[in-house]
């Protein structure tokens, strides 16, 4: 999120207006980020996050996301609350960019990670995928499969206290093999300065989301070479590395012994 786009007084009162958010006390744009222009918006209604989407945006897309915010509030999922306009669209045009709107989500991104955190994580996870769920589908390899958040790292995971807040980003929505995403949230919550992963955040996490969903025999014995798998994607987009192939082979061997110690 950043300021790329300046709102008028006449945009923000149209914005306003469209969403119902109330009068306005303040605009502020947010600085923190390098994809979309993001303003907080402060009204006697509450806080609110405005959205204008820099690079494009399909606003299918944007739909989908509003709906899959919309189902897991419903379920009890702290995700933001969904502004629609009168005609129940989800965006509008302002400055010839998309917009949408969202409710402001309390707590911060975390600084460290602890194993209460990564429990309540594994928890919100399965209940995500608990929410979302058609009747699991069987992929080729005997995994279940269905939708997914798509992009649980640190970015998009709100924390008060040792409890999950709120999460966001919902755009990247998308039908996979569950335990795939289960393992890039390893990934990204579990993975230490020298490349390998710490088994007491892998186990906290695993077992949070077994209290809501346990995992099949395929599944725990796919979860290191999926687990290989995402760091592949996330170390070659990094760029950092010279050796590719050494580093996803030491996750893929800190995740087997991970394994190994925590299945029951």
């Amino acid at each position: 999120m950043a300021v790329f786009t300046d709102l008028s007084e006449a945009d923000c009162g149209r914005i306003a207006t469209t969403y119902r958010l109330g009068n306005l006390t303040s605009v502020i744009g947010i600085a923190d980020g390098d994809a979309e222009t993001t303003y907080l918006f402060r009204s006697g209604r509450g806080e609110f996050i405005v959205t204008l989407f820099e690079n494009g945006a399909d606003p299918f897309d944007l739909e989908l996301a509003f709906r899959t915010m919309e189902t897991l509030s419903g379920a009890g999922i702290p995700c933001p609350a969904t502004f629609r306009t009168d005609a129940g669209a989800a965006t509008i045009t302002v400055s010839d960019k998309l917009v949408a709107v969202v409710g402001f989500m309390p707590g911060s991104r975390l600084s460290e990670v602890t194993p209460a955190k990564c429990r309540a994580l594994g928890t919100c996870v399965a209940r995500i995928h608990q929410a979302l769920g058609r009747p699991a589908k069987r992929a080729s390899l005997g995994l279940p499969k269905g939708p997914v958040h798509g992009a649980l790292n640190r970015d998009n995971v709100f924390f008060v206290d040792e409890m999950v807040s709120g999460v966001i980003n919902f755009r990247l929505r998308h039908d996979d093999v569950l335990i795939a995403e289960l393992a890039a949230v390893i990934l990204h919550w579990a993975v230490t300065a020298s490349g390998t992963l710490e088994r007491t955040l892998v186990s906290a996490l695993l077992a949070g989301y077994e209290d809501i969903r346990f995992l099949s025999e395929a599944e725990w014995r796919a979860v290191p070479a999926f687990v290989m798998a995402a760091a592949a994607t996330v170390f070659a987009q990094d760029g950092r590395l010279t050796d590719l192939e050494s580093a996803t082979q030491r996750v893929f061997l800190s995740a087997k012994d991970c394994i190994e110690e925590i299945r029951p």
